[in-house]
């Protein structure tokens, strides 16, 4: 019988060590790309996110189209409303004369509770739909 304990390779000195070149090896110990993975920004290409106006040589910062159709949407939220206070009161009135005029007193309440459920919706839902669309 031979002995292979002397023909054995001894590979516990042969482990590698990671720790000392942080340096040298860019990535995370996760894994995970870092700064110097990613290539470097042109100078002359326009940034991420960047109005048309930006990007065509424009006065202004970054974004300064999204501002500004912010404010646009803002105001057309604030007009809305204002518009639709105006036109209910108005609509309210006239509906009101309406329904005393043609409804026999005993539905009068119910007609009116029906016809300010209606207008409410309605305002409701067109002012959630501008809300969402300022907010986003």
């Amino acid at each position: 019988m031979s002995d292979t304990t002397d023909d054995t390779i001894d590979n516990s000195d042969d482990t590698i060590d990671n720790s000392d070149d942080t340096i040298d090896n860019p990535r995370s110990p996760a894994g995970e790309p870092t700064d110097h993975d990613r290539p470097a920004p042109r100078p002359d290409a326009p940034e991420a996110g960047a109005g048309a106006a930006d990007s065509a040589g424009g006065v202004g910062g970054p974004g300064l189209g999204d501002r500004v159709a912010r404010y646009v949407n803002y105001l057309v939220l604030v007009a809305l409303v204002v518009l639709a206070l105006v036109a209910g009161i108005q609509f309210y009135g006239a509906v009101s004369r309406t329904i005393n005029q043609w409804v026999v007193y005993e539905y009068r309440s119910l007609v009116h509770g029906a016809f300010n459920l209606a207008v409410l919706l309605i305002a409701g839902a067109g002012i959630s739909w501008q809300v969402r669309r300022v907010t986003s």
